[in-house]
């Protein structure tokens, strides 16, 4: 079944890749930001708003999934208070300012905004606490870009199977339409869903985050099926009943590894992997036809066949959703952090997303570790999925709304600032050598935060806050001081990090 791919992108990509950036990737003008680049900062409610339930906020599948106390979270931490921004956020707009970033992207919890999942009651606590937000951010020069979901639903929704259940699509078409009337008319860009085919995999077949569901080969499928649909439901709400009056943009996010062939031979499974993970999502988008890859339809009828189902485990849009979806997107944002090596093989649960595409995902040794299992450095990754993403979806505007490196702690967080190097070269030169369309930047994180089933024993934050201190201290790392001289340089600062002055520094 894979000889009907084409042997294209995955090996002449890796040569011009490693051709072009050994060339020019210490030249100054391939260091530099375009004009009117934006440079932000992102974050996540559930992650560091903490206040979980503070005046009238509905239970979300987080506060649910951190309360059971079994282990399934590391040391049982949860997201109670996190890094209290529901209270400090006047402080982390400060930072964010006095570090000379121009974006900030946020999320929205649902269940403090709608407390019982419905718009029959609107929290006006909840709602004035983003009023206060945006308000804060604005005054000091600052984009907002809100996310109105980033994976905390309300518990009362999931009780009714969540993103199972088709009514999802209505329940949040109607949550978007209370956000765009809210806030519309202060913020311009706004993404519904934070990464669809991970949340689902992750709740619903893996089960390690909320809301802990193992229906491997069936619950990612139905669950990034009514997820794209209610994406496209909330963005064609916008399109219809707020974009004449507001002029703002909706667009799509997904998380995308680069999928690189182990070796030249293995070029297309790497394109496989390519359609199964980036494709699954953005193929229903960005693809001149809509609906999902045409290789990924085939492979998962084709094994859920062999394993005796009556029908393929992977749902079908009829031709009116094909085409309600596709082009539901004014901007493309991308989530990326690391590579994997793809070869031929059989991986994963039986059946699975991760064993219907026929493949195995492998790292190099040579790559650099992080303080997360997952997350492997592999600058070059970056511009391989820049590039992918550029040729196959028509080149649109993108957006790198998550990008960053865990570790254990440190303020000197020296591999950090590493890794932000490395990885922007690669950003700037997709965007001067390949032309690749990239209109911002966005690092994860601004704050140490709650990760999830990691608790706290992961830090993404370029500034660390204090968990153990009741007022959740914040003190700049060195990461936060380079990327102070990135933003007032606009351009990728070379020097080294025995020049940078005056750091760690605590925020007073």
């Amino acid at each position: 079944m894979f000889a009907t791919l084409s042997l294209t992108s995955g090996i002449l990509l890796c040569l011009v890749i490693a051709a072009n950036g050994n060339s020019v990737e210490e030249d100054e003008k391939y260091l530099t930001f375009p004009a009117n680049f934006l440079l932000g900062a992102s974050t996540a409610a559930y992650q560091i708003e903490g206040a979980w339930n503070a005046s009238d906020k509905g239970e979300s599948i987080w506060d649910r999934f951190s309360h059971y106390n079994d282990g399934r979270i590391i040391n049982n931490e949860t997201g109670d208070v996190a890094a209290d921004s529901y209270h400090k956020y006047k402080e982390d707009v400060a930072i964010l300012k006095r570090l000379g970033f121009t974006s900030y992207r946020f999320s929205v919890s649902w269940p403090r905004i709608l407390p019982t999942g419905f718009p029959n009651n609107v929290s006006q606590d909840g709602v004035n606490y983003y009023h206060n937000l945006i308000d804060e951010l604005l005054a000091n020069g600052i984009e907002p870009l809100l996310t109105l979901y980033h994976w905390d639903h309300p518990q009362v929704l999931e009780d009714a199977n969540g993103w199972l259940n088709s009514e999802m699509v209505d329940w949040f078409g109607d949550f978007a339409r209370v956000v765009y009337r809210e806030f519309g008319a202060k913020v311009k860009r706004f993404i519904p869903i934070n990464e669809i085919g991970a949340f689902c995999k992750n709740g619903y077949s893996y089960g390690f985050h909320a809301p802990g569901k193992k229906l491997h080969g069936f619950g990612e499928y139905l669950c990034v099926h009514n997820a794209l649909k209610a994406h496209a439901r909330a963005y064609r709400i916008y399109e219809r009943e707020f974009k004449p009056t507001h002029k703002g943009q909706v667009g799509f996010m997904a998380n995308s590894h680069a999928y690189m062939p182990k070796t030249p031979e293995d070029a297309v499974s790497a394109e496989v992997a390519f359609l199964f993970n980036t494709g699954w999502t953005f193929h229903p988008i960005y693809s001149e036809k809509g609906d999902y890859p045409e290789i990924m339809k085939n492979m998962v009828a084709a094994k859920s066949k062999q394993q005796g189902y009556a029908k393929s485990r992977l749902p079908e849009f009829d031709s009116e959703w094909i085409e309600y979806i596709r082009g539901t997107s004014d901007f493309m944002a991308v989530n990326h952090y690391t590579s994997k090596l793809v070869e031929p093989g059989e991986e994963g649960e039986v059946p699975s997303h991760d064993n219907d595409q026929g493949v195995q995902l492998s790292v190099d040794d040579s790559w650099k570790s992080s303080a997360s299992p997952w997350l492997k450095v592999v600058p070059r990754g970056l511009r391989y999925v820049l590039r992918q993403l550029s040729s196959k979806y028509g080149n649109p505007p993108i957006y790198i709304t998550e990008n960053g490196f865990s570790d254990l702690g440190t303020l000197n967080d020296t591999d950090r600032v590493d890794y932000y190097r490395e990885y922007l070269k690669q950003m700037l030169l997709a965007i001067h050598v390949d032309g690749v369309n990239v209109r911002g930047y966005y690092l994860w994180s601004l704050l140490d935060n709650f990760e999830w089933e990691r608790g706290y024993s992961e830090h993404f934050g370029i500034v660390f806050v204090d968990i153990n201190d009741p007022n959740r201290k914040r003190t700049l790392k060195k990461s936060a001081t380079w990327w102070q001289q990135v933003t007032t340089n606009k351009k990728i600062v070379q020097n080294t990090l025995n020049e940078l002055r005056s750091i760690p520094r605590e925020i007073r």
